[in-house]
């Protein structure tokens, strides 16, 4: 079971839609327990897999295998402080890029502790945290027939558990995982993420990133 904290948000939803697609079974989560399934039915209508059901959060985190963080930056602390124990010796990808958006321009937030998922990792210290997907388009992944063609940067300190993320990357068509190292790196992955969301504002486009020469 795949779970998405927070998950009736854009990011949530379109990424529980390609782990659907891709035949892992889903639970959205939310505060309220209605909103989630009601999302749920939006995106099973999509998928059309029978896989896919609402929940709270709390039982998001007690249910799921690997979780998902799909809330805004501002929101992460007070989430996950209520769900350390349910989380423990858990996977917890964190999808979050600190961001704020002041006169038409995007700029990356100061995290104290040095990236959202280095947060949530001192939020979450019996957890394996991995920090990936924040630099995907969430418009581009709701839409089931479009390809997704760009590199998904992983990172994260626990060897096993980061692997284990890059293969659920790759489930999604035309993605390649790219090991971008420990977590402490993550914080650049999260700052490319108002440099694309300015350059999409430009060109009125869905950016990604593609590395290239390995």
């Amino acid at each position: 079971m795949i779970g998405f904290l927070g998950g009736t948000g854009p990011e949530g939803r379109s990424l529980a839609l390609r782990m659907a697609l891709a035949g892992n079974k889903v639970v959205i989560g939310s505060r309220d327990a209605e909103r989630a399934q009601e999302i749920a039915r939006k995106v099973e209508a999509r998928a059309e897999t029978g896989q896919v059901v609402g929940a709270t959060n709390e039982e998001v985190a007690v249910q799921s295998e690997i979780v998902f963080i799909t809330v805004p930056y501002e929101g992460q602390s007070a989430l996950l402080g209520p769900l350390k124990s349910a989380l423990a010796d858990k996977v917890v990808v964190d999808t979050v890029a600190p961001i704020s958006y002041e006169e038409g321009v995007f700029r990356s937030l100061l995290v104290p502790e040095g990236s959202a998922a280095e947060q949530a990792q001192e939020l979450l210290p019996d957890s394996q945290v991995v920090a990936a997907f924040q630099n995907v388009s969430a418009v581009d992944l709701w839409k089931p027939d479009k390809t997704i063609e760009g590199d998904v940067v992983v990172c994260g300190d626990d060897v096993a558990a980061k692997q284990r993320v890059m293969v659920l990357a790759e489930q999604i068509k035309q993605i390649r995982a790219v090991d971008g190292g420990g977590l402490t790196s993550s914080r650049y992955v999260e700052e490319i993420t108002a440099l694309l969301l300015g350059i999409n504002r430009i060109y009125k486009a869905h950016t990604m990133i593609r590395i290239v020469g390995m």
